[in-house]
C-alpha cells in the first residue's frame, strides 16, 4: 500500500507543474489546450501498454466505470474553465480546492475505510495552507455577483473527489482504462472549444514544448498515477498530502522566476507539511514500529 500511496502522490508532484507550463504555452484557449494536451495523454497510455504487463483478461468494465471516468476528467475542467471565467482565480482556484477535504471526509463511506480525527485535522491544515498560497497578497473577496462562477468551481471540487472515491470502488479495473478516459475528454474539449473559442495555436518551438509537457506529465502521466494511488494506496493520506500541489506549483514558479518568495509561502509549507504527516501518523508509526522490530530480530 505504501508504494501505491507514494505513486499517487507523484501525480500531485507531476501537477506542480501545471501552472508554469500552462503559462508557458502562450495564449491558447483552454478547451483547445485541454483537447491537444489530453490527445497527448491519450498517447502516453498507449505507449505504457507497450511496455507494461497486459492487464487480467476477462476484466469487465461496467457502463458507470466510463461515466465515472469520462465525468470526472472532462468534467472537473470543463467546470474550472467555466468557474474562472465567472469568478476571479483566487476564490475559484481555492472552492475548487476543496477536492481533498472532500476525498478525506468522504473515504468514511468507502468499504473497508475508516475516518479518524487525524485524516480530518491534516485535511483542514492542508487548506489552511492553500489559502495562504492562493490569497498571497491579494486576499478574498467574495462577490455574490460571481455566485455562478464560485457554484461552478464547487461542482469542481465534488467531481474530482467523487470521481477519486468512486474509482476505489472499481480497483479491479485495471489503470490502462484511463487511456479511453483521456481520449473522450480530449474528444470533447474539442468540441467545446469549436462551440465557444477562437482558435489560437502555440507559436514558437518554446510553447510547443510546454504544451508537450503538459501533455506527458500533469495532464497525461499524473492521471494514470492518480489511478493506481487511489485504487491500492493510502486514500486518506493522499487526499491529504494532494494541498501539497500548490504549494510545490508556487515554488516550482519561484524557482524558475515567475514568482517572489513570500512569508505566505513559508506559512503554507508549514501547514500543508503538518497536516500531511499527521494524516499519515498512524502507518507512519506502524512502519516504523515493524522496521524496529525486523532490526531485533
Amino acid at each position: 500500500m505504501a508504494r501505491a500511496t507514494l505513486i499517487g502522490f507523484s501525480a500531485v508532484a507531476m501537477w506542480a507543474l501545471l501552472a508554469l507550463l500552462t503559462d508557458a504555452s502562450g495564449s491558447v484557449p483552454p478547451f483547445l489546450l485541454s483537447a491537444i494536451t489530453f490527445a497527448i495523454g491519450t498517447a502516453v497510455g498507449l505507449a505504457m501498454r507497450l511496455v507494461a504487463p497486459a492487464p487480467p483478461a476477462g476484466v469487465k468494465i461496467p457502463p458507470v466505470v466510463w461515466l465515472i471516468g469520462i465525468g470526472g476528467l472532462f468534467g472537473y475542467h470543463f467546470f474550472y474553465f467555466t468557474a474562472l471565467r465567472n469568478a476571479p482565480a483566487v476564490e475559484a482556484s481555492l472552492i475548487a480546492y476543496l477536492w481533498p477535504l472532500l476525498i478525506v471526509v468522504g473515504s468514511a463511506l468507502m468499504p473497508g475505510e475508516r475516518l479518524r480525527w487525524n485524516h480530518v485535522a491534516g485535511a483542514l491544515l492542508g487548506l489552511a495552507g492553500t489559502v495562504l498560497i492562493v490569497t498571497r497578497g491579494g486576499g478574498l473577496s467574495f462577490d455574490s455577483r460571481y455566485a455562478f462562477g464560485y457554484a461552478m468551481a464547487g461542482v469542481c471540487a465534488l467531481l474530482w473527489s467523487a470521481y477519486s472515491l468512486l474509482s476505489r470502488r472499481f480497483a479491479e479495473v485495471p489503470t490502462g482504462i484511463v487511456t479511453w478516459f483521456c481520449a473522450a475528454t480530449s474528444v470533447l474539449s474539442l468540441l467545446c472549444h469549436l462551440a465557444l473559442e477562437q482558435t489560437v495555436l502555440p507559436s514558437g518551438a518554446g510553447q510547443w514544448l510546454a504544451v508537450l509537457g503538459l501533455g506527458l506529465m500533469p495532464v497525461g502521466a499524473a492521471f494514470y498515477a492518480w489511478d493506481f494511488g487511489v485504487k491500492r494506496g493510502n486514500i486518506q493520506v493522499l487526499g491529504a498530502a494532494s494541498y501539497a500541489a500548490p504549494l510545490l506549483s508556487t515554488l516550482v514558479l519561484i524557482a524558475t522566476g515567475f514568482a517572489e518568495p513570500s512569508w505566505n509561502v513559508i506559512g503554507a509549507c508549514l501547514l500543508i507539511s503538518a497536516g500531511a504527516v499527521l494524516a499519515a501518523r498512524p502507518r507512519l508509526f506502524s512502519q516504523a514500529r515493524q522496521a524496529e522490530r525486523g532490526a531485533d530480530a
